[in-house]
């Protein structure tokens, strides 16, 4: 999208608002195949081990690679970050900051469109095995009651629109990277959709959309997701980390890990806010790297 004028430097809380409202307008809306019996109520889902095992944009990449898009050296350094992310549960700072500050200059020049027809081929390859079978029955349940479910997430918007359409949810919000006439510039509009901007992000969808917040439902596996979770009526924490587990039992939130026994006793041991960060981090770096930079 072509953003509208902003001043040149934005605080953490400016970005987080343009990364929302930057979202909620870009939030594809699939063609529904009935009117909602229940627009008033929604349901939004983290993506990130909440909706499907492991992070988006690794998968991505990966295809990417195998594509030529980057090189081995590259698909490396996204692996390490994906193992962290996997093994340790662990979200490094460091990671953001050098997504933030550099990397969405590697696909300047390139089309949204390219990317999205690249991304529904990886979907079938990489992504639609790893959907959480729970998750995504509780996604039905929502549809079926007659409300909409938008995905919510720290990855690149074209990834969630198309595991949106694949669902067969409502639509989607994520990361949105400036772009003019479907080319894209290089740069974030405002920040990663991580954290406080997925808040945002709800609260300028809700409003555009009548949503009553009071009625409607978040689910999520990382603490950093406690701003969205906590603006709804009813909360649900899935394959929870340490942090966002305990919060919820202390205020009395719906649980529910699809993790095997040894991986969620892990998470538990370790006690780290995992998800958003790195899937953005990976997302706005390594992972996106263009065949006009040499790879």
């Amino acid at each position: 999208m072509t953003p509208p004028e902003r001043p040149r430097r934005l605080n953490l809380q400016q970005r987080s608002t343009l990364a929302g409202e930057a979202a909620a307008a870009s939030a594809e809306v699939e063609h529904e195949l009935r009117t909602p019996s229940d627009p008033g109520a929604a349901a939004f889902f983290d993506v990130d081990n909440t909706i499907m095992q492991g992070a988006s944009i690794f998968h991505l990449a990966r295809g990417l690679h195998r594509r030529e898009f980057f090189t081995t050296r590259e698909i490396a350094s996204a692996a390490w970050k994906q193992a962290y992310f996997r093994v340790v549960g662990v979200e490094d700072p460091e990671h953001v900051a050098d997504a933030r500050n550099s990397a969405l200059s590697f696909i300047a020049g390139h089309t949204t469109t390219e990317l999205e027809e690249l991304t529904e081929e990886i979907f079938d390859e990489a992504m639609a095995h790893r959907i959480w079978p729970g998750t995504r029955a509780l996604a039905q349940l929502h549809l079926d009651e007659g409300q909409r479910v938008w995905l919510v997430t720290a990855a690149p918007v074209e990834i969630a629109s198309v595991i949106a359409r694949r669902l067969g949810l409502t639509g989607a919000m994520g990361t949105v990277a400036e772009h003019v006439d479907g080319v894209y510039t290089g740069r974030l509009v405002g920040d990663l959709l991580h954290g406080p901007a997925k808040a945002e992000a709800v609260k300028a969808l809700a409003a555009r959309e009548e949503l009553d917040l009071a009625r409607c439902s978040a689910y999520s596996d990382s603490s950093n997701d406690l701003p969205m979770l906590s603006l709804v009526g009813d909360p649900c924490a899935i394959n929870p980390d340490a942090r966002l587990r305990a919060y919820a039992r202390a205020h009395g939130w719906r649980v529910r890990d699809y993790r095997t026994g040894r991986k969620a006793a892990r998470a538990g041991v370790v006690g780290a806010a995992v998800a958003g960060a790195v899937t953005g981090a990976v997302a706005a770096g390594v992972s996106l790297r263009g065949r006009g930079r040499g790879a």
